[in-house]
Order: C-alpha cells, then structure tokens, then sequence
C-alpha cells in the first residue's frame, strides 16, 4: 500500500505542503529552513507515498553506517498526516528499515518530536520503534509553560520584572538582527560557545519565514538590552536564543521582555518553550539555567532520542 522513496529537490513543495497539514510538523521541518545548511550534511530524506499522495516525509542525513533524524534539527522523526494509522504506521516503519539496511545503514538515531510541539497525536512512531526494538539512547530536559493552565511567576521574578518596569525599560520589536547577534555572541563566548546560526544565516531564515522567525527586543533610550529570537509554531511559540548586555542583567531586562512575550504577546498560544537546560547529551542539568525557566513557572518536557539497529 506504501511506498518508501529517496527525498529529491522536485519533492519540495509536497514536501513543505505534507508539513503543512501533518500532525507533530513545523516550521524547522519546513525545506527552506531544513536546507539552508543543507552543505554541511548528506541528505537521506523519505518521501512516504500510498497511491501517489504523500502521507509522510523523513527528514534525515546520513555518516557512514549511520542514519540521523535529522542531524541539523532538535528534532524530527516521521512527519505524518492525519490519514496515516498505527497499523499503517508500523508498515512504513518496516520499509523505511528495509530502505536503509539496503544501502548498508546498521543504526538509525530517531530524534522524537516532543508531544507539545504536537497539533494533534501523533506518537504511532514511539510503538512502531518499541516494536523493532528501538531502545531509548538520550533525554534531554526541557522547559515549557502551558499558558492556557494556571501557572505562577515567583515573587522574586515578579519582583525584578516591577524593576525592569520602572527603570523605564520597554519591548521593541527588532529588525535587522545584527545587533542582537553581537550581543549573543558576546555572552555565548564567555562559555567558549558560539551561536548555531551565523548572522547571515539569521538573515537568510528571517527573510524566508518572516512571520514565524520574530525578533523582540528590550531598550532603554535606544540601547539594546536583551534580546529573545521566537521561533512562532502556531499552537508553540520556542525561544530560540535569548541574551542580555551586562546592563540588562542589572536592570532585569530579559526577565521584563520575557513576561511582555508570555503574559501579553503570546499569552493566547498553548505553550510558551523555553528549550533544554541539559548538557553531555543529557547527563548533566544545568541547575541554574533550568531554575530561571522554573521561576516563569515552567515546568519539564522531554526530547527523547532513540537507537534503532537495523
């Protein structure tokens, strides 16, 4: 009844359009922002077919004998439409395998979509890879507040968010990222690390997901104080990056701009995320880092990776 295939360039639009409408899909599985750093691995994408309509698509790369979902994600696994079941699901698992193991791939490393990052369930790929003996490999923690739920902030956040307020710092929403990628480059080589994305490549994804790539910014008489790069899912709003000045650590900028974005900007969404606050491929918590989410009033969700052996 399906067909498993070799992702192609001419894919694209039914690719992008599958997404669209699929169950656990987002804007990173979208093609113009899988591909912007589409040099740097070798594409083993699917395209998942029953009578010539897509119903699924794979995002994955390939390094030697092993297959990734995808390798330039956090995370990926089998986009599927609403019409693909679980008995349906377990057979396209079946291919997919026969389809690696043919070009002698012995591991595929399945990176789970986290079911909040869901628009509907979409968890038949946790049963088929329990079925083929796929077994968990990292977790990684994340943090997520459910906006819609009762939620609290900690007095102590509260408290430097009133200061923020009246030192008379205001949201701004940023254009061109240029400054705000100083910025966080600044604070991330203080711990010897840099950002995932070049300026250029910020640039790039901006102008092709205008809408959803969204740059908010605190200041201060035109002084730039912290910054939170959003990435808007829809139902999920992800911070991708944030990142104060020495000044704006002092004035509690980034505490102010983020209760603008969770109490008022995104305050209708599902869920409000904040990212992993793991580090060693999940072995170690970075007990300050997830202590400031927790503070907001979010709370853990895990990113699972599993070791399928073919």
């Amino acid at each position: 009844m399906f067909t498993v295939r070799p992702y192609a360039e001419a894919d694209a639009n039914d690719w992008d359009a599958l997404v669209e409408c699929s169950r656990n899909g987002n804007l990173l599985h979208r093609r113009g922002y899988m591909d912007y750093h589409a040099s740097r691995f070798v594409d083993r994408s699917l395209m998942v077919e029953r009578k010539g309509e897509v119903v699924a698509v794979f995002p994955a790369n390939i390094r030697e004998n092993l297959v990734i979902s995808h390798g330039g994600l956090t995370y990926a696994g089998l986009i599927m439409a609403q019409a693909l079941r679980a008995e349906a699901t377990l057979a396209v698992f079946e291919q997919i395998g026969s389809h690696y193991r043919a070009l002698g791939v012995e591991r595929v490393i399945y990176k789970a979509v986290p079911h909040v990052f869901h628009a509907y369930p979409a968890e038949e790929d946790l049963f088929a890879l329990h079925r083929l003996g796929a077994q968990l490999k990292r977790r990684d923690l994340s943090s997520v507040i459910a906006l819609q739920e009762t939620f609290h902030f900690t007095q102590g956040r509260r408290h430097s968010i009133d200061k923020a307020g009246r030192a008379g710092i205001q949201w701004q929403a940023g254009a061109d990222p240029a400054a705000f990628h100083g910025l966080l480059s600044e604070v991330l080589g203080k711990h010897d690390a840099v950002p995932t994305h070049s300026l250029a490549e910020l640039r790039l994804l901006q102008t092709r997901f205008p809408q959803q790539i969204v740059l908010h910014e605190a200041h201060r008489e035109d002084v730039l104080l912290a910054g939170v790069l959003v990435y808007d899912f829809g139902k999920v709003v992800h911070t991708q990056y944030m990142a104060a000045s020495e000044e704006g650590r002092r004035l509690d900028a980034l505490s102010f701009l983020l209760a603008e974005l969770i109490g008022g900007i995104y305050a209708d969404r599902t869920y409000f995320s904040f990212g992993i606050s793991t580090e060693q491929e999940g072995r170690v918590l970075n007990s300050g880092l997830i202590a400031q989410k927790e503070y907001f009033g979010a709370r853990a969700v895990v990113h699972d990776f599993y070791e399928w052996p073919l």
